[in-house]
């Protein structure tokens, strides 16, 4: 994630919502010293609050969920989630008095107290952020699969989650995002002459400029690929990939990208645009212990709860882990479960083939399948709804 003090210079307008005079006061101490967030103001009454915030015009809201008087906290949550504003809301509660996270409740955040200076900042300014890309990008999504170990079916779930999306009638984009190893261009045996994002021009990328780069799949998706060798990936800079995803964004309904390993600063630029990070892990107590940690670093950044995605690979693989266990130290149920079979998977990958085609019929091709259809922006499907993942 961009560091804050590199970040562009336009302030985030925040408006706080509390009856509370030390808690006020010490959001306020926290802002003194910094920047990036201007506190608009400070409404002790939340019956006054959808009143002034035509004069105000903040960009996030804050309210402590323990607000008291006419209109209470969450009430105030719910009637700001109704005006139709679209003003994203963070809530300030305590541990005792636990709010979950849910946008579509009008909760698109969540902090807990005792909280600092630096906890303030990126759960606000990664609010506004996300609800900037949402606002402009319009109806595409843009999906990260991460894993935080190789080896557990990353980019051929990406390049089948891209496959089925398309199969199902979405307009679909892959990007390689595994820049040094230009992973998804050695899963699909692409000749090292087919071109990359380096092929694209630096300053500004125009629609016909992609035409000529993207990598057509016989499956019927694009493909933006890695550069072929491995010394050719520092000559990829963050900053012109976020100029090529943003116009990928207004093309495509989909962008699926298959990022790396290691938190450089292109990953984190691709993890930042996402609007989910899909996390893959398997009953590895490797992978789930790495998959753990990043989760804790995620969370430092600032990425909502919200954006975040578990996809249990190989399910039915426990391995001898318990599902049960996996479930608690990942601290939520996980959302999605691919189910296993080499016989379907290996052969199609080592033809640089998508199982979801090769055979449709298979468990496992129908997991990945359902869950494309959850991933993809609403839209009229062409096809009916897959059996619901086990």
């Amino acid at each position: 994630m961009v560091p804050l003090a590199a970040m562009p210079s336009d302030q985030v307008r925040l408006l706080l919502v509390e009856d509370v005079p030390q808690v006020a006061q010490y959001v306020r101490g926290l802002l003194n010293a910094q920047s990036q967030i201007r506190l608009v103001d400070v409404i002790t009454d939340g019956g006054r609050a959808l009143a002034q915030l035509a004069d105000q015009r903040p960009d996030v809201i804050l309210v402590d969920a323990l607000l008291q008087g006419r209109v209470r906290g969450m009430a105030l949550v719910r009637e700001l989630k109704a005006s139709g504003l679209g003003i994203p809301v963070i809530v300030l509660t305590v541990p005792q008095q636990p709010v979950a996270v849910s946008p579509d409740d009008g909760v698109d955040e969540v902090l807990s107290m005792p909280f600092n200076g630096y906890d303030l900042m990126t759960k606000v300014v990664a609010v506004s952020k996300a609800h900037a890309a949402a606002t402009a990008h319009g109806p595409s999504r843009m999906v990260t699969v991460f894993a935080a170990k190789g080896g557990v079916g990353k980019t051929t779930l990406a390049y089948n989650l891209g496959v089925a999306a398309a199969t199902d009638g979405a307009r679909v984009v892959l990007v390689d995002g595994a820049i040094q190893y230009a992973d998804l261009r050695a899963l699909l045996n692409v000749p090292d002459s087919a071109p990359s994002m380096l092929d694209l021009p630096t300053d500004r990328v125009a629609e016909a400029d992609l035409e000529d780069v993207l990598w057509r799949d016989p499956s019927g998706i694009d493909i933006l690929f890695a550069p072929p060798r491995v010394e050719m990936a520092e000559m990829v800079l963050a900053r012109d990939l976020e100029k090529t995803v943003s116009l990928l964004r207004r093309l495509y309904e989909l962008i699926i990208v298959d990022v790396g390993v290691a938190l450089d600063e292109v990953t984190l630029s691709l993890l930042d645009q996402a609007d989910t990070i899909l996390l893959i892990v398997t009953y590895d107590g490797t992978t789930l212990r790495n998959t753990l940690a990043m989760a804790e670093t995620f969370a430092k950044i600032g990425y909502p709860l919200a954006k975040l995605r578990y996809l249990v690979n190989r399910a039915d693989a426990a391995a001898g882990i318990d599902p049960a266990e996996l479930t608690a130290r990942l601290g939520r149920e996980p959302d999605y479960r691919v189910r296993s079979d080499g016989k379907v998977v290996v052969p199609a990958g080592n033809l640089g083939q998508a199982f979801v085609t090769s055979d449709p019929d298979a468990l496992v091709s129908r997991d990945v399948v359902e869950i494309a259809r959850r991933l993809a922006p609403a839209r009229a499907h062409a096809r009916p709804a897959a059996a619901a993942v086990g």
